[in-house]
């Protein structure tokens, strides 16, 4: 992965919220920013050329507005042919972050709260920022953890991003009813936290850390906990909990109902 920040712009205005995110992102890391749209041919021939100034009008007005939010970025722009999760996976093999609107209205942004979040989050070579149009408050970062060793990836991203924001890290374990793989009552979901986290704090000794088990179902504990924070960060992969559940109905449920950004950031399989 490169200094580089990616966003997927289709002209929404879902698409100019991740425009604005992305350029403060890219600020924030000194990285560069590629504003990419993805265009698909019509299934039936077209016995016209395409004309292809909407599209580069498209993304050079998108980028314009991202060189006004951060002037200091150097902004790149793109139109690329292909399927927009396509577009964005081999987008993602050059960047340490991927950033779309949690709606749009075709191209890159279109079906994102469907099957396309979910397929980007399991196949993006690097982390994937959905963001809303709502401009996000100045909470703390929620990390949900659930303890196993593919989760690693989305603890090391939330302390990354937390110093770049300088902002608190909540980690929080939902215990659903039901299910304790690891023993019963809360002095195992804490060692559970403790062990999780271990080796961030000496990394990372500015950013506050607090711990927060909460009983109950894995979606409704996290979309409360999103209530108040600036960022969600969830794992892609996992043994249960958390990330074990994130590629079906928790995703959908997160990337619906959450009340912040979300970041999707995949582990091992």
């Amino acid at each position: 992965m490169g200094n580089l920040v990616v966003v997927g712009v289709d002209g929404s205005s879902s698409s100019l919220a991740a425009v604005e995110a992305a350029s403060v992102e890219a600020q924030r890391r000194r990285a560069e920013l590629r504003v990419v749209h993805a265009f698909s041919w019509p299934v039936r021939p077209m016995y016209t050329p395409l004309d292809p100034s909407p599209l580069n009008r498209l993304v050079h007005e998108a980028a314009q507005h991202a060189r006004s939010v951060a002037p200091e970025v150097e902004v790149t722009e793109a139109v690329v042919t292909g399927d927009a999760v396509a577009v964005l996976e081999a987008e993602s093999r050059a960047a340490s972050l991927v950033v779309v609107g949690s709606r749009g209205i075709g191209g890159v942004i279109g079906m994102l709260l469907g099957s396309t979040a979910v397929s980007l989050a399991a196949h993006s070579q690097c982390p994937v920022m959905v963001v809303r149009e709502e401009p996000a408050g100045g909470g703390p970062i929620v990390l949900a953890v659930d303890g196993s060793s593919a989760g690693e990836k989305a603890v090391d991203f939330a302390f990354s991003e937390a110093a770049l924001r300088e902002a608190e890290v909540v980690a929080v374990h939902a215990s659903p009813p039901g299910y304790a793989p690891l023993g019963a009552g809360p002095e195992s979901a804490e060692r559970l936290l403790a062990h999780a986290l271990a080796g961030r704090t000496e990394r990372y000794p500015d950013v506050a850390v607090r711990h927060d088990v909460v009983g109950g179902e894995t979606r409704e504990v996290l979309i409360e906990a999103s209530r108040t924070a600036q960022l969600l960060v969830v794992g892609a992969r996992g043994r249960g909990g958390f990330a074990g559940l994130l590629l079906g109905s928790v995703s959908q449920a997160l990337l619906h109902h959450a009340h912040c950004p979300v970041t999707v950031v995949r582990g091992q399989a």
